[in-house]
């Protein structure tokens, strides 16, 4: 018979005892971390919510424009346009996107939109749609006259770049007249501080401002104003050829103008007559213009 060893006996006992106690510690803490997990007796199911129908994405997108609620609209169309990419419904929620934008005053995401449709759909039907939606969306920011004109210049362009592009579109011609506010718009802005620097007699400056009204703003109603004040700068750095010759053009392109007849006073009170000369970049300049319309006349 083995001969009992009571201090052995005794550490195989208390590493038994220890051993249990951590047995059941660590069951007891499995079970209360299973008591406050709320999700414990659940399983996780991966689910798929089905995509919804691309009609009925769209018929909701129009319900909510009829209801004038734009940013609901806007969502519609973008998930449309995100559920469906690359399908002709993208192409349709693309469009009505900037659509919405535009209609709910978002100008800007109104111009992204429109932007990211002529990129993907150049040639589609509804490309000069997008072109005019993009164009007025600049348009109705235009500021006033007061403020900075780069509003302005943006829709000049968009406008312009829509009547070379689809010129037998349904929106040309209200691109067209559109042009003409947004010229007169820019005109008006170069006269303000043409007006600013005359006031001042800094006659260099005005003279400029001037001679851009009159170089590319002269279908607009500002370009009598403009050959009046160009009279007035001139004759007052005693450049009088030039003076004469603003207020030649402007005697024979309108005769009837009040500004003639303001320049015309300026000239005789200096002894002088409104005398064109052909070497002017005045005379030039009207030369161009009555030559490009002659042309355009004859090409219609």
């Amino acid at each position: 018979m083995p001969f009992a060893h009571p201090l052995r006996d005794a550490k195989v006992t208390v590493l038994r005892t220890v051993l249990l106690a951590a047995c059941g510690l660590g069951l007891a803490g499995c079970d209360a971390i299973d008591s406050i997990n709320p999700f414990a007796s659940e399983k996780y199911k991966t689910e798929v919510t089905p995509d919804i129908p691309a009609d009925k994405l769209y018929s909701q997108g129009l319900a909510k424009l009829e209801d004038r609620d734009y940013d609901a609209a806007t969502k519609k169309f973008e998930d449309l346009d995100k559920q469906y990419a690359y399908s002709d419904w993208s192409r349709k929620a693309v469009l009505m996107t900037a659509y919405s934008n535009y209609e709910g005053a978002r100008y800007e995401d109104a111009i992204s939109a429109s932007k990211r449709y002529l990129q993907r759909h150049p040639g589609s039907k509804d490309a000069a749609y997008a072109q005019y939606l993009l164009a007025m969306s600049h348009y109705k920011q235009i500021p006033d006259v007061t403020r900075d004109q780069e509003r302005s210049e943006k829709a000049l362009v968009a406008l312009t770049e829509l009547v070379q592009k689809y010129p037998t579109s349904e929106y040309a011609a209200d691109a067209k007249a559109k042009i003409q506010i947004t010229r007169d718009q820019l005109a008006g802005k170069e006269m303000e501080i043409g007006r600013y620097y005359l006031e001042r007699r800094n006659f260099p400056a005005a003279i400029n401002r001037f001679r851009d009204v009159v170089s590319k703003y002269q279908t607009t109603r500002h370009v009598e104003e403009a050959l009046e004040r160009l009279a007035e700068a001139y004759m007052a750095l005693g450049i009088t050829g030039e003076a004469q010759t603003a207020a030649a053009v402007l005697g024979h392109n309108f005769p009837d103008s009040p500004w003639y007849k303001d320049a015309y006073n300026l000239l005789q009170s200096g002894g002088l007559q409104p005398r064109e000369e052909k070497g002017s970049w005045i005379s030039k300049a009207f030369r161009g213009i009555i030559g490009m319309d002659t042309r355009t006349a004859e090409a219609q």
